[in-house]
């Protein structure tokens, strides 16, 4: 307890906060979705939230505190998107069925370390190039959206670089407050009276299928590991930490395998927002950055308790709103990523394919951009390297 109280920090507890806001803003309507197309009622989508949030926040916690480097987790927006496209087809208990066997099936692929052998033979330049090319969309967007609403974001861009310029550790944190401020002057932000309940988590029996096997549980699986795990670990790995790839797939896929009756569809490491958590700006000393982690954690266990609650808080926020600080949050960890995927000129040429595919968003299979532009990547790295006599 003394050692967290020492490495506790403003910087890292906001660092967390935003973690989990920015994780949970943009797909949060998508898991009422979901679970309506399975037929879920309304205490029913209430334990999904209940489940998502005790699970997810647990491991986030508990993996930060363990291994002391932030692990921040998520659950699955590709995953989401696969779910509402198939939702017709299954029931309910069918659909839940194929949540636990994913979970399963994570756990176990986990701790065999097959993951891990997997990792360590791909380029640091390409998964770096793969995280550049996912991320820079938010960059794009923060710009993009100048045409339209110019004064909120130009007013939180300057407040960021000019709190960037002189207190560094301190930027974020600054223009979350401005942000929260300027929303309530030049954006339409009302807060209607919160009704403060805790959650009933609701029991689903689980209805073991062929077809929710192949058809969901099996697509997820994969999805989850090309769009959550591998970008994740890549993420945690560029920024100079041994991640504990064995343990952090391993523990993940055992909790979604314990809450799935309950509507835990996937408890997965997390990929673009963990990058907030993981750059200088949480904390010079990269030993209590781990902080960010736990608190997000933490954050996630608050929405499992009082699930209904916090969500319509988070949803009120405006989306110009998420979106712009999403962007803002993430301009360093572009830069950061860009640097180190075109600093070796031997694999710039791979470098920028595995970049540009995984930048372009297409999708074949219901499997997103950055596992396909590592896998062009990775053809492209190997046609380069083979020497013909």
């Amino acid at each position: 307890m003394s050692k967290l109280i020492r490495d506790f920090s403003v910087t890292a507890a906001f660092a967390g906060f935003l973690t989990f806001l920015i994780g949970i803003s943009v797909s949060s309507v998508l898991v009422i979705q979901a679970a309506r197309g399975l037929g879920a009622d309304v205490a029913e989508i209430s334990s999904w939230f209940w489940a998502l949030g005790i699970g997810i926040g647990s491991a986030g916690l508990l993996l930060s505190w363990r291994f002391k480097y932030p692990v921040a987790t998520s659950w699955s927006t590709a995953g989401l998107a696969l779910i509402i496209a198939v939702a017709e087809g299954y029931q309910l208990a069918e659909a839940i069925a194929a949540f636990l066997i994913c979970g399963a099936l994570t756990a176990v692929l986990g701790f065999l370390g097959v993951f891990q052998r997997l990792l360590t033979s791909i380029p640091q330049a390409l998964t770096s190039a793969m995280l550049a090319g996912v991320l820079l969309k938010f960059g794009i967007g923060l710009f993009a959206d100048l045409q339209n609403h110019w004064s909120f974001i130009l007013s939180l861009l300057a407040i960021y670089i000019v709190a960037k310029r002189f207190s560094p550790r301190y930027s974020l944190v600054i223009t979350v407050i401005a942000g929260v401020m300027l929303s309530c002057f030049m954006l339409n932000f009302s807060l209607s009276a919160l009704d403060w309940h805790p959650t009933t988590p609701v029991w689903v029996q689980p209805e073991f299928t062929w077809a929710a096997l192949l058809g969901l549980a099996l697509p997820l699986f994969v999805i989850n590991m090309a769009s959550q795990y591998l970008p994740g670990i890549a993420m945690i790995q560029n920024y100079g930490y041994k991640p504990h790839v064995n343990g952090l797939i391993g523990w993940t896929g055992l909790i979604q395998t314990l809450l799935a009756p309950f509507g835990a569809f996937s408890v997965n490491i997390a990929a673009i927002s963990a990058a907030i958590s993981l750059d200088e700006q949480v904390h010079p000393e990269s030993s209590k950055r781990y902080i960010a982690g736990m608190v997000c954690g933490l954050c996630y266990i608050i929405m499992g308790l009082f699930a209904a609650t916090l969500t319509q808080l988070l949803l009120a926020f405006p989306s110009l709103f998420i979106a712009t600080l999403a962007g803002i949050a993430l301009l360093a960890t572009i830069s950061h990523n860009i640097v180190l995927a075109f600093q070796d000129v031997q694999h710039r040429d791979a470098a920028l394919m595995t970049f540009l595919f995984s930048a372009s968003g297409v999708q074949f299979f219901g499997i997103g951009s950055a596992f396909w532009g590592l896998l062009f990547g990775l053809s492209v790295y190997w046609i380069f390297k083979l020497k013909f006599k």
